[in-house]
């Protein structure tokens, strides 16, 4: 088995990112170990400039991811953890691949068409292209699985696509390149707004109040969680329901950081007095939850010696495993000489 993810080093992040992938990230690298595969995670530094940022604060929140993902139980000695700019084999197949990426797939993408709407001054080509280069991260390390959130959905089926279409062309007997499944989890894999139980915590888009962030201090959390949306109902009803948007969203984070199902959490309230004993709840889960890694993070964040070791290691790692596919794809596709 091999596991394949990537994170962008963007904005704060916040517990949907936990919930929906890093945690993910975490029992991949067990799951992976105990079969004797490998598992590599990526911080994409290259799909963060699709979008306007600040080359300085690029490089801070790579370092600040690097520590996030570590204190959350990523160990360097058993999986792979790089930085995307370190290896440019991914972004050659990335060119590659897109001679056989069709322009009406990307042109549907629902990321791009949210984002583009967003932005003030340019539109990059980099942010339309994005799939192709996420599909290149992924199909590089020949990976069976990609854990993601629910909002990556529809990318990993455009990877699938672009895999399946390649080997297609240019594989003469079996695949030179792996298609992957996704793997989104069960509980927890899309967080909302606290504040706004229609709209998914997000890292640029949320607003703050309704945004549990990871390194958030205890009281922050519960100050929060206590002015969490839930509804008028009277008496209160705790229930797991499509029509109760916010007491939904917290049953699901309670599941979620307790491993169970929603129903289970919402059947543990039973006894609840109302929405302040939920919410009461929830904050013990997510402090009990996140107060490790934030005392692990800031242990680990001051030493950008130690991290960036961590990562130019992990790219030489990479490297040598991209490298691979890429020979094979470019002999099968005639590019360059004759290996």
């Amino acid at each position: 088995m091999r596991i394949f993810s990537g994170i962008q080093p963007t904005g704060r992040k916040h517990l949907g990112n936990y919930l929906g992938a890093i945690r993910q990230y975490v029992d991949g690298q067990q799951r992976a170990g105990e079969q004797g595969g490998l598992a590599i995670f990526c911080i994409v530094d290259l799909h963060a400039i699709t979008v306007a940022y600040d080359p300085a604060e690029l490089r801070e929140r790579t370092y600040d991811t690097a520590a996030l993902l570590i204190a959350a139980g990523l160990d360097p000695e058993r999986c792979v953890l790089f930085r995307q700019s370190d290896v440019p084999e991914q972004t050659e197949l990335c060119w590659l691949l897109s001679s056989v990426t069709a322009h009406g797939d990307l042109n549907r993408m629902h990321q791009f068409k949210e984002k583009s709407e967003v932005q003030r001054e340019l539109i990059s080509a980099g942010l339309f292209f994005y799939p192709v280069l996420q599909a290149a991260d992924v199909l590089a390390y020949r990976c069976d699985e990609v854990p993601v959130g629910e909002d990556q959905r529809q990318h990993i089926e455009t990877m699938r696509d672009i895999a399946e279409r390649f080997n297609a062309r240019f594989a003469d007997r079996g695949e030179i390149l792996v298609t992957p499944e996704h793997r989104i989890p069960e509980v927890g894999a899309r967080i909302m707004d606290l504040q706004d139980p229609d709209s998914k915590m997000s890292t640029t888009a949320a607003s703050e109040e309704g945004t549990i962030y990871l390194l958030d201090e205890p009281e922050t959390i519960k100050r929060k969680l206590n002015r969490a949306v839930t509804d008028s109902d009277d008496p209160p009803v705790i229930a797991f329901d499509p029509d109760k948007r916010g007491v939904s969203n917290l049953l699901d984070i309670l599941a979620a950081c307790k491993a169970i199902s929603p129903d289970e959490a919402a059947a543990e309230l039973a006894a609840a007095r109302g929405y302040g004993d939920l919410k009461a709840a929830v904050s013990d889960a997510v402090i009990e939850m996140l107060t490790p890694v934030r005392e692990r993070y800031e242990q680990l964040r001051g030493d950008e010696t130690a991290l960036e070791q961590i990562l130019l290691r992990g790219a030489e790692q990479a490297r040598e495993i991209a490298a691979v596919t890429l020979t094979e794809v470019r002999g099968a596709m005639g590019v360059g000489p004759v290996v």
